[in-house]
Formats: structure tokens, sequence, C-alpha cells
């Protein structure tokens, strides 16, 4: 692909370019924005370097690709309630994030895409992995992939945001309401066809994934263990490390992600802003 005026280097075979010779904190001409608009559709999960952003800059360049979502569980910052802050204190334990999930498929019209903009991180440790579900789609064999088109998936946000629940326990302080039965159980299917692209991905995930719809939990594991396990190969994946001023942006429609928990002792500060499915 020819981008007219922005520098694309591709990371991984599956997912993944960084972008070079863009400032985010100012009012992109359209020309700019329509190269980096396609590069997120072309990649799926594009890389900004050394930018200096406000909560205000990072919702203008959010809102360019849609209305922003406010988190139903997680507390956004004073004066910027779509602006979510992700902070790992030295002496935390647990991290906020960790483990493969996509951002938002527990609602009933789920996020186009999460914006995460790094303030300050670990000296080691710390990084990002994605995973294409495009990818891991293309890789099933014919048969598996005409029964997953005829089936639908039950998500839900119950598991994870709770009261007792994996990211209540991960960060008492990001005032995580309790989830259950606020939002209640949502039906997408499991092969999910990018309105954008066209292009196919599964539409299941570890986190917010319960089972398929007209199945039990019991029946729904193993094939559902299957896909989890298929979709976190590694040849569907690419690995960022984050410095202080970049920006990841990623496609919630076909993209997991997993922030690792690997530098105890050590401080980490994000802010995240999600874009709403129109």
């Amino acid at each position: 692909m020819t981008y007219k005026s922005i520098e694309v280097r591709k990371l991984a075979g599956a997912l993944g370019a960084e972008i070079k010779g863009v400032d985010l904190a100012r009012d992109l001409d359209n020309a700019t924005f329509d190269d980096i608009h396609q590069a997120f559709l072309d990649h799926q999960v594009i890389f900004f370097r050394d930018q200096t952003l406000t909560p205000d800059q990072h919702k203008r360049f959010a809102r360019r690709f849609g209305t922003l979502n406010i988190h139903p569980y997680v507390r956004g910052m004073d004066g910027h309630p779509e602006v979510m802050e992700i902070i790992k204190e030295p002496g935390d334990r647990l991290n906020f994030g960790g483990g493969w999930h996509s951002d938002m498929s527990f609602l009933e019209k789920p996020s186009i895409g999460s914006l995460l903009y790094a303030l300050e991180v670990p000296e080691w440790g710390g990084d990002t992995l994605f995973a294409s579900m495009v990818a891991a789609y293309e890789a099933l064999s014919p048969g598996l992939k005409k029964t997953l088109e005829g089936l639908n998936a039950i998500h839900s946000a119950s598991r994870e945001y709770s009261a007792s629940g994996a990211s209540a326990a991960k960060r008492q302080s990001m005032a995580i309401a309790e989830a259950e039965g606020e939002v209640g159980e949502f039906i997408h299917p499991v092969v999910k066809v990018h309105p954008e692209t066209g292009r196919k991905a599964l539409y299941v995930n570890p986190a917010f994934t319960m089972k398929f719809e007209g199945w039990s939990t019991r029946e729904s594991k193993p094939l559902l263990d299957y896909l989890f396990n298929h979709a976190r190969y590694e040849g569907f994946t690419c690995r960022f490390r984050w410095e202080k001023g970049s920006l990841a942006f990623w496609d919630n429609r076909a993209v997991w992600h997993f922030a690792l928990n690997d530098y105890p002792g050590q401080r980490r500060h994000m802010r995240r802003v999600t874009v709403d499915a129109a």
C-alpha cells in the first residue's frame, strides 16, 4: 500500500505497523488522516512514537474515528470521563489488562478501537502483545470455518468486572463498579465480517465470551478453549515495546491484546480512549 503523507513500517507478518511523520497533537489535515485511517485498516494495529498529548488532544484525534466511549465500570479522569487512567504503582502485584482480550466485546455495540498513550513506562518490561483474529480465522480448516459461521456467542462483563472479578481485584483504586447484571449479556457472531474491509475474523475472547448461543457452558468449553489456544499462536501476533510518548491504536473488531506484567517494582502510567461503534 502506498501512503501519500506518512511513512509506514510493517512490524510483523500478521499485523502491526509503526507510523512516522505525524504529530498527533496537531489538527490533522484530511489527507494525513485518510492515510492513517487506511494504515489502521491495513495493519489492524498502528503505533506512533514521540507524541506529546494532553487529554484533549488525545480525545480530538480519537474523535476523528467516531464517538468516544465512557467505560461502564472504570471511572475516567476528572473532567475527562472518556479518558481511562491505567496506572500500576511499584507496589502493585497485578496489572490491568493482563490476559488476552478484546476491549468492550461485552457491549451491545462493541467498540471500533482503543487508543493507548504512554506517559510513564518501566525501564524494562511492560510490553503489549497483539494478535490478529483475521489471521486466526484464515488459518482454520474449511470445515471448522463453515461450522463457526453458523454460530453466535454470548459476551458478558460479569466474569471480569463483577465484585469478585479479575479487574476488580487488580485495580481497586480505579473505582470499578459491580458489573453483575448491569449491562447483561449480548450476542455476537463468532465470525465477524469487518464493516470496512470485508475481511472475516474470529470474534471470541477469553475475558468476555461466556458460551455459544444455544449451548451450555460445559458444551461450549472444549471448542472455545481450542479457539483461544489457536488464536494465541505466535505467528498471528506482534509485540510492542513502549516508550514515553508512544501511542497504540488497535482495531477491537479484529484484534486481541495482552498487557504483560513483567516489571515488578516499577511504575507504568497509561491513558486509554476507546471509540464506540457507529
